[in-house]
């Protein structure tokens, strides 16, 4: 074990791992301890992120959209013909809480024949492919616990009749959960208990994996980012690319209306009159039910978790660390007599980037309106809002056979 990780393991008093420092180290859990950022450890003691004041943000509303859609169509379509657009599929989580141990894209969604959410929203990126005549890049970004399953998977899959040499895969960062107290917990003899990074880390994790190579060879100027759960997702749609290029903002994020003002979802907004996303349970009342002269709500779009970024902002604002949010979590970790404990109840912190704060570090943000029922149908849970049924349904609801 190196000096350097002695050093920080006496001074942030880490009661797990201080038996380390005598210790042969396997090689695993010594790579993880190099590779820490253990400045988050300091996060901790300090209060909870102060945001600033929140703005009304107006949106590319669907009536003024379609006005222009041609216009939009042709504009997207151009980029995509020259190969500026990729699209980022953001697959690391698991499938828990459908009852799924397996990564969340590889459960099937069908109920009289086999749908995968990874084959569907492949489908989805095919009409784009169909309509602009050329392949769109697709980098897939894993978690260590799922990469080996997921890549398998796909070339099980013939990769549901994408070209192969168009799609890449690499691994999100992982950071350590540590107790209440600040202790970094161990999962087992050799590994520290890991997280991925949130939802931020996306760039981040493709540049440690070299992809900012590939990007830079085949000329992509814009990366359209996309949750694996919404299986309803439009991706590179030509319609969101011209528009957000027309625009002339560095970033678009697709929204749909709210359904009441106190629905679940972060809405799109000014913060400190840069774009941002304020989320539900950060509006007040007086906020959440504003509404401006034609009744709609000031605070009335919610985002899908569907950006579109410009490639040369991301490397401007991948120098600058992304702000990391603390989430409490249930975490199994070896005890200190190496017992292993399952709590019942939350006892670690996480440590998250987020996506809104990629958008706060934007000049600008084009959110764009798209119709709810014809792309917003999240797999959340396994019953009720926001579910495989609820998807089901919406999936029938669009004329796909399920």
């Amino acid at each position: 074990m190196n000096e350097q990780v002695k050093k920080n393991i006496m001074e942030y008093k880490q009661k797990y791992l201080q038996k380390l420092t005598d210790a042969q180290v396997p090689e695993k859990l010594e790579k993880q301890l190099e590779e820490m950022d253990w400045s988050c450890l300091e996060l901790i003691h300090r209060k909870k992120q102060q945001r600033g004041t929140f703005a009304p943000l107006q949106a590319a509303e669907l009536s003024e959209i379609r006005k222009k859609e041609d216009l939009y169509r042709e504009t997207g379509l151009k980029a995509l013909r020259e190969g500026k657009v990729g699209a980022i599929l953001l697959a690391g989580g698991q499938g828990t809480r459908l009852g799924f141990d397996k990564a969340k894209g590889m459960f099937n969604i069908g109920v009289t024949k086999t749908l995968y959410i990874f084959e569907q929203l492949i489908k989805n990126l095919m009409q784009v492919k169909h309509e602009a005549g050329v392949w769109i890049p697709l980098y897939i970004m894993t978690s260590e616990k799922n990469d080996a399953q997921t890549r398998a998977f796909f070339e099980e899959h013939d990769f549901f009749g994408y070209d192969s040499s168009y799609v890449k895969f690499f691994v999100q960062e992982m950071v350590p959960a540590v107790d209440f107290d600040g202790n970094i917990l161990m999962e087992s003899e050799d590994s520290l208990a890991m997280s991925p990074n949130g939802n931020g880390g996306w760039f981040k994790s493709m540049l440690r994996a070299h992809l900012d190579e590939d990007i830079r060879t085949r000329g992509i100027e814009w990366l359209n980012v996309f949750a694996v759960d919404n299986v309803l997702q439009r991706i590179a749609d030509p319609v969101f690319v011209g528009a957000t290029i027309l625009s002339g903002c560095v970033c678009g994020s697709k929204v749909v209306r709210k359904v009441s003002p106190y629905e679940r979802v972060g809405a799109m907004c000014l913060e400190d009159g840069k774009p941002s996303i304020v989320e539900y349970y950060e509006l007040t009342p007086e906020m959440a039910e504003a509404v401006n002269e034609n009744g709609s709500l000031l605070y009335g779009f919610g985002v899908i978790l569907n950006y579109l970024f410009r490639v040369d902002k991301l490397m401007e604002i991948v120098k600058t660390n992304l702000p990391m949010h603390i989430v409490e979590k249930k975490v199994p970790y070896l005890d200190e007599s190496g017992q292993l404990q399952k709590p019942k109840e939350p006892n670690a912190y996480k440590f998250e980037t987020l996506i809104l704060d990629m958008v706060y570090m934007m000049d600008n943000c084009l959110p764009f309106e798209v119709e709810r029922e014809k792309e917003f149908a999240p797999v959340k849970n396994a019953l009720g809002t926001d579910s495989v049924e609820s998807a089901r349904e919406l999936l029938k609801k669009n004329g796909i056979a399920i």
